[in-house]
């Protein structure tokens, strides 16, 4: 089910829908993308197991900023590389992009872009 967040039934729907497909499909991990209104993060999610193989959020001290906001499309860049290097190293390199609901337009496609670009297959 979705948090606690205030979405439409119609957006609640739409998000089902998709997590129910991917679920479906379950033989790679699923590439979660989440924004929020001051940060973005990115998990990949093990369905069979239900365990967290890699996360990276941009309110991470380590996450670079060099002059600009923590979510916007520059930091949705670098949070796709920084979660295409970490699930990687663990060994995971084909996923399902989880969209969360999210249209695939500005953020999150710049996220998926970056990701592509460091080696993930989706």
């Amino acid at each position: 089910m979705i948090n606690k967040q205030k979405h439409s039934v119609s957006t609640k729907r739409r998000i089902e829908r998709a997590r129910y497909k991917l679920k479906q499909n379950g033989d790679r991990p699923r590439l979660v993308f989440n924004k929020s209104n001051r940060f973005l993060q990115a998990q990949v999610i093990d369905d069979k197991t239900g365990n967290t193989i890699a996360f990276a959020t941009t309110l991470e001290k380590t996450f670079e900023t060099k002059g600009y906001s923590k979510k916007n499309k520059k930091s949705a860049e670098e949070l796709g590389k920084v979660i295409a290097e970490r699930s990687k190293s663990k060994g995971v390199t084909r996923v399902m992009l989880d969209r969360s609901g999210i249209i695939y337009h500005g953020k999150l496609a710049a996220f998926a872009d970056s990701a592509r670009k460091e080696g993930l297959e989706f």
